[in-house]
This record gives C-alpha cells, structure tokens and sequence, in this order.
C-alpha cells in the first residue's frame, strides 16, 4: 500500500472510502418518527366512576376533571376557580349562549358553603364578616355579566332595584341603557 501517491494521513483518508461526489453519505437518511401528540381525546373520553353523596356513577373522564377542578374551586383554590370558569365560558362558547348550562357545580355545594363558593370564585363579597348579620353582595364584573345574559330580557323597576342593592358597588357597574332604577350614584 503506497501511502504516499494516495496522500492518505491525518485528516486525508485514502480515496477508495470517501464518499463519491453526488451521492449522499447517509443514503436512508434518518428514519422518520411517528407523530407523537397526546391522546387527549382518547385519555379524556374514557368513562371512569366517580363518587357523589355515596352514590357511584359513570361519567367521561373530562367531566370528572371539570368536577374536581370546580370543587377545588369552591374550597378557595384560584387557580383552579379561573380554570374551570374559563372551561364553562368555553364550554358556553361552543354550545351557543342560549342554551341551558348544565349544572354540575350543584353537587358539591351544600347549603352552608355557597357563600364560601361565591367569595373563592371572586364573585361576591362577605361583609360585615365577623358579624353575626354578615351579607353578601355581588361584584360589579358578575352583574354584568348576569345583565349582559338577559339578551332582550328587561328587568322590572322593581328587578331592577333589587338587583342595584345586591351589587357591591354599583357605581363601578355598566348599566344598560334601558335601565331606569337608581344606579347606587
């Protein structure tokens, strides 16, 4: 073997396996993966067995999470509170602002916590807390909300009156234009 007429060394390997001009060192190249995206759909769409007042029932795997995010809320979690507000308003979204809201939430307030659930969600405020005559009053953002949800719907004056005395801070609140009842100014 003539190293010499080959020029073969330290970075010059000899000419015989180099690779060939044209011709790709690597001829399969890498092999393609599969596409690997979560099961969502797959995870979330098994059917599980869920625990409620005793009773046991089947429900989808998505409902169970909603179920336990809402709950979490209801106890003061709120993160989990914005979350599973944010998948009702999504939820509400696909369905069409018409149609009934299915109401889940039922099944993990009692009585005595539904004040609780209101102040963790954000939605109301306790006042006179340490009182034994404490109230709620609801905030500005969920009036509106409520209000915006009538669609043509007009309260009575009456409604109307009710409505601006269980709002926290009426003045903060957007009042529809037909409104007609002191807006707490």
């Amino acid at each position: 073997m003539d190293t010499g007429s080959e020029g073969v060394g330290y970075r010059t390997p000899p000419k015989s396996t180099q690779f060939k001009r044209g011709k790709s060192g690597n001829p399969k190249g890498r092999p393609r993966r599969r596409r690997r995206e979560a099961p969502y759909d797959a995870v979330l769409g098994q059917m599980v067995t869920i625990r409620e007042d005793g009773r046991e029932r089947r429900v989808t795997a998505a409902e169970a999470f909603l179920l336990h995010l809402t709950k979490r809320g209801l106890e003061g979690d709120n993160a989990a509170a914005r979350a599973s507000l944010t998948a009702i308003e999504t939820a509400r979204g696909a369905r069409g602002r018409n149609d009934p809201m299915i109401g889940f939430i039922i099944h993990y307030v009692s009585p005595g916590s539904v004040g609780t659930g209101l102040d963790a969600l954000g939605m109301a405020i306790k006042l006179k807390r340490y009182s034994a005559d404490a109230f709620y009053k609801l905030k500005p953002w969920i009036v509106e909300a409520a209000l915006d949800r009538l669609g043509d719907r007009r309260l009575t004056i009456k409604e109307q009156e009710i409505v601006v005395r269980a709002t926290h801070s009426p003045i903060k609140v957007r009042w529809p234009d037909w409104w007609a009842a002191a807006r707490g100014n």
